[in-house]
């Protein structure tokens, strides 16, 4: 049996919040971040290479599925290089690539189901409260409006690259509340790419992401590296240098 541990926690529950509200299951219509999202609007990308020409696909990196599926866009959706069913790697990630990623819509039920499970502050769970706080009004949690941003992401381009994590934020700032009823709207710019060197099987990508609101008022601000596997002949061409 694996080594666990469990760290015992004392809850604190708000008044507005349901101590006794499961989880919301993303089939759930109504409620859940997973139903904010009715509509997309379709994807469109620019970039300083944008010319440069075909590239040439990965083998699908999901196990033989057939690559997977960018969720709520139309099947004919634009991409910069190849059809919708191209798998995009770390090449075509260029410095000053932009990639608008659609937008959502923020409903009052969302703001409230995140916030009970995850976030249960007054202003986030408790319109009475919320009017009598800083906001003025109900506002989402801070964490819920970078989940709808890397639900933005994924939809837009990232379930369909050979994406390999993270290491992390260099910078995040919320800039603005988040309400019910704003429809925001997600742009990604690639800021830097580069190949590792302790793996040079992968590249890093640092990108800024940024979400704007139905005013174009920015609420959020995030900077950040990925990871994406390289294609093997760009590897190989460097080891013949």
């Amino acid at each position: 049996m694996p080594w666990r541990t469990t760290v015992p926690r004392r809850r604190f529950y708000h008044p507005g919040m349901d101590p006794t509200t499961p989880p919301t299951s993303p089939e759930r219509e109504g409620t859940g971040t997973r139903t904010e999202t009715p509509e997309r609007t379709r994807v469109s990308s620019t970039s300083s290479q944008e010319n440069a020409g075909p590239r040439p696909s990965f083998p699908d990196p999901h196990g033989g599925r057939g690559g997977v599926p960018a969720l709520g866009r139309s099947a004919d959706a634009a991409t910069p290089h190849g059809g919708p069913g191209d798998i995009l790697g770390w090449e075509d990630f260029p410095p000053g690539r932009v990639i608008d990623c659609g937008s959502t819509t923020v409903s009052r039920e969302a703001i409230l189901d995140f916030a009970r499970q995850f976030d249960p502050q007054p202003f986030h769970v408790d319109e009475e409260a919320a009017r009598h706080s800083l906001f003025g009004g109900l506002v989402a949690s801070g964490w819920h409006t970078c989940a709808m941003a890397m639900r933005l992401m994924c939809d837009a381009y990232l379930l369909r690259t050979t994406s390999q994590g993270s290491p992390g934020l260099d910078e995040l700032r919320w800039l603005k509340p988040v309400r019910p009823g704003d429809v925001l709207r997600l742009r990604m710019t690639v800021l830097d790419a580069r190949p590792m060197r302790s793996k040079p099987d992968l590249g890093l990508v640092q990108s800024h992401w940024e979400l704007f609101n139905q005013d174009d008022a920015a609420v959020l601000s995030m900077k950040g590296w990925a990871m994406f596997r390289r294609r093997a002949h760009a590897m190989a061409q460097e080891q013949t240098r």
